[in-house]
This record gives C-alpha cells, structure tokens and sequence, in this order.
C-alpha cells in the first residue's frame, strides 16, 4: 500500500475518534459542573488542557468562560481539534482515500460531515448541549458500523482500526485526567459522596456507566473506576482493550508485510505493561503522573507508526 493511502486512512478514523471523544470531554465537564456547588467558568481551564488546546485557546481569548471553552471545543475552525475541525478533516482524509473505501463508509462519512456542518453552523443554547453531544456519537458509531459490517480484513482494514484505538486510548487517558485537572475535590472530600458523583460522571461520559455497575454491583470507588478504564480488557474504551487491539493489527500487518518495525516493539510494551500492573500500583504512582507517561508513549507509537510506514511517501 502506498504511504499516502495507509496515511489517510489512519488519520480519516483518528479524526473520527477524536470527534466523538472532544464531544465525550464536553459531556464530562458538563456532567461534573452540575455536581460542584462552586463551580465556576475557570473549571474549563482542565477540561482545555485535558484536550491539549489551552494554549491556542489563549490566543484567541484573554479568559477561560465555559460558553467560550465549550465553542472552541464543539465549532471552532481555529482549533484543529474541534468537533468540527475534526468531521472536516476525517472526510477529507476520506475523499483522499476514497477508491479504498466502501460505498457505506464513504456515505456515512459524508453524511456526518453534512449533519455536522448544519448542527454547529451557530454558537449552540445550553438547552441543545445534550442531543448535539448525543449526535455526534452516534454520528462516529454510524461511521465505525458501515466501515466494520463492509470492509475486507486487509491492510486498509489494519491501519483504520489502528488509528481508532489509538486516539481512542489517548482521549480515556484525557477524560480520566479531567478529574485530576478539574474536578479533584479538596482532601476532606476524598470518597465523599461529592466524590463518588464526580467520578460517576466520568462514566458516564464514556458511556460506561451500566457496563460498570455489571462488573462492581454499582460501588462507585475511584480505583474500581480507574481500573475499570485503564485495565479491564473487557471495556471497549479501557487503555488495555485498546492496546490488545493495536497491537492484533500491527501484528496481521507484519504478517502481512513480512517484517517487524520499532513501533511494534513499542506497542508490544505498552500492553505488557498494562497486563502487568494493577490499580494499587497506578494509584501509588499518582494517577495523574500514570496517565502523563501513558499519553507520551502513545504519542511515541504513533509516530512510530508514521515513520514506519512512510506515510507521507
């Protein structure tokens, strides 16, 4: 496969992911506003940098307010990584790789791009937050359900599924991270029932809330609920599930191609390590300085990945 095509396609399903993923972060800083008596605008500080934009928000904007956060988020073409940012460079990685691509991936990516183009045409009401959030998802899952139900398991197949897991480890490892940034309580409240809500509310937003009550009879303790997203490998949004599934499709890959390149090393050692921690470890670590180095050797695969692959010959 040439570099430029595997390249579009591992971007057009990254673009994708991160669309619905920025939507997920909305939802949980929306969520856990609600649970903090003072709340106040400067909350969305973490919620921006979760996302990584707080600089390029700043240069836009002399102040974080949640309505201007929450724009900059969901419509702004400034931020690459808006929702709509992202639709438009998913279907223009698609258009890119469109022989490569079925007629039902191709059109409910279009789709997506004309559904989104009219929902975030204007500044959205708190009042239509909700279902814009709701649509969006589904939007992404309509997306990934055409691409999954009509693709052949080849080499193209591989490097989509690669993009996904990797952007979507990224952004749980984000989500999770917006309770240290934002809505870690004072110590007085740790395990309090203001606690326990914040944290359900991350669930939630990864619309993991039922799945979680299935596996801890509904006990919401912050480290069943960062074990749950970091190493149960049975949650489709967990860092471990994620990384099974990267390292399966680098795995057809080399078969495929023959040989073995760094990035499969480096994705083989980021799930042995996932596979061989456990909660108490990651929580005596620092959950946040755990998700920090997490996110840096993620970014590591991916650009081992890029180069790996020429994607840009």
């Amino acid at each position: 496969m040439l570099g430029r095509t595997a390249n579009g396609l591992y971007w057009m399903f990254r673009y994708i992911e991160r669309a619905e993923n920025i939507a997920r972060l909305v939802d949980a800083g929306l969520r856990v506003s609600l649970t903090r008596s003072g709340a106040t605008d400067e909350d969305w500080n973490g919620v921006l940098q979760s996302a990584d934009v707080l600089d390029i928000f700043l240069e836009k904007y002399d102040k974080v307010t949640s309505a201007d956060a929450i724009d900059f988020l969901l419509r702004d073409q400034a931020n690459p990584s808006s929702v709509m940012s992202c639709v438009d460079s998913a279907r223009n990685n698609a258009r890119m790789v469109r022989t490569a691509l079925t007629r039902e991936t191709w059109e409910a990516t279009n789709e997506c791009w004309i559904t989104m183009k009219q929902l975030l045409a204007r500044r959205l009401k708190s009042a239509d937050l909700p279902e814009t959030i709701d649509t969006v998802k589904r939007s992404a899952g309509l997306i990934r359900g055409a691409f999954h139900g009509s693709m052949l398991r080849n080499e193209i197949y591989n490097f989509a599924r690669i993009g996904t897991f990797m952007e979507r480890a990224d952004n749980t490892s984000r989500i999770l991270d917006v309770k240290y940034y934002v809505l870690l309580p004072a110590v007085t409240q740790v395990g309090s029932s203001l606690d326990n809500i914040q944290w359900e509310s991350i669930l939630r937003s990864v619309s993991a809330h039922r799945s979680y009550r299935w596996v801890y009879d509904g006990e919401y303790l912050a480290s069943n609920i960062a074990d749950f997203l970091i190493l149960n490998g049975q949650m489709p949004r967990s860092l471990a599930y994620s990384y099974e599934k990267i390292v399966s499709n680098l795995g057809y890959i080399a078969k495929e191609y023959g040989e073995r390149l760094p990035a499969h090393k480096t994705a083989d050692d980021i799930r042995a390590s996932l596979n061989s921690t456990n909660i108490a470890q990651i929580m005596d670590l620092g959950l946040h300085e755990f998700l920090d180095n997490f996110i840096a050797l993620n970014n590591k695969l991916g650009q081992e990945v890029i180069e790996g692959y020429r994607f840009y010959s």
